[in-house]
Parts: structure tokens; sequence; C-alpha cells
């Protein structure tokens, strides 16, 4: 299916879908977003946010560099088409992309910053559809887990740099 995202905005009757996330160290929670988000509506967009806005909201860059995290989005036959999300504000977002369906991890949802944007979005005629948030398996989890068999190694490589022989 066809989508212009050019200024051709007349697509009346077509689910557009935007699916955000760092999609950093892609796991199953990111999969289970996707394929829900996909089965939802007619084309769906894959925002990938851009190591700077990562750095710049959570406070930490990722592990995983922005095109290659595009590159495995695009490649999982989900998504209709994959972006870079370079702002943070989703209004400026939707303004360049016109979708009429936000997905989000219902971790998100209840907040501040989550009611903000329905209302925003509301106004908008965009749709929030939220999905159960994957509690076992989660980037920040994954990250820590990746962290612990760093320094156990260098405990055990290192052992007379560190002072543990």
């Amino acid at each position: 299916m066809a989508y212009n995202t050019t200024g051709n905005h007349d697509v009346q009757g077509i689910r557009i879908g935007y699916a955000a996330g760092a999609f950093d160290l892609f796991h199953v929670g990111h999969l289970n977003i996707l394929r829900q988000a996909k089965s939802r509506c007619d084309f769906l967009i894959a925002g990938v946010v851009s190591d700077e806005i990562l750095a710049e909201t959570k406070g930490r860059r990722p592990v995983i560099p922005l095109t290659e995290r595009m590159e495995i989005v695009e490649n999982i036959g989900l998504v209709d088409r994959v972006c870079a999300e370079t702002v943070p504000d989703k209004m400026a977002v939707w303004d360049q992309l016109r979708f009429n369906i936000f997905f989000k991890g219902d971790d998100w949802k209840g907040t501040e910053r989550a009611r903000r944007l329905e209302e925003q979005f509301a106004a908008r005629n965009v749709a929030v559809v939220y999905f159960p948030y994957t509690v076992h398996t989660s980037s920040t989890a994954l990250r820590l887990a990746l962290e612990n068999l760093n320094m156990n190694r260098e405990r055990h490589v290192y052992p007379l740099l560190n002072g543990t022989n």
C-alpha cells in the first residue's frame, strides 16, 4: 500500500499507525508491540528514537546506534515504513507523518505526559492505543544483565588489575 507523507493527506478510511520506541537491544516486547500495532492498522510507521533524543529524555545513549536499530526494525517484516524520530515533540512528528493511530506500551499509560498527549491527539482525531508492557523482558533489564556480565568477566579476566587475586 502506498502512503505519501509529502503533503497528500487525503487517505480517508486508511488506518495509519505510528509506533515509536528506542528499539534498543531489540527483544520480544518490541516485537509484541509492533505485531499488535500491525494487526490494528493498514499502514504501520515505526519511529525509531534517535540517539540524541534518548540521551536527552532517558539520560543515556542506546547500546545499538540509530542506523542499526532502524535496519533491524525495517527488516522484521511488520512495518511499512521506518523513520528516525529526531524531535521529542510528538505533535511535530504528527505534523510530518499524519498518522491517525498512536501505539504505546501501557507502562506509559496514566502518566501526566500521556494524559497531555492523549488530549493533543484527540484534538487531531488520533486514537491512542495502549498495549500490555512485557514485564519479564525490557531493554533496561537486558542492559543491566550485560553490564553485570561485563563486570564479572573483567573480575575474572583481569584479577591482578582489580586486586581480587
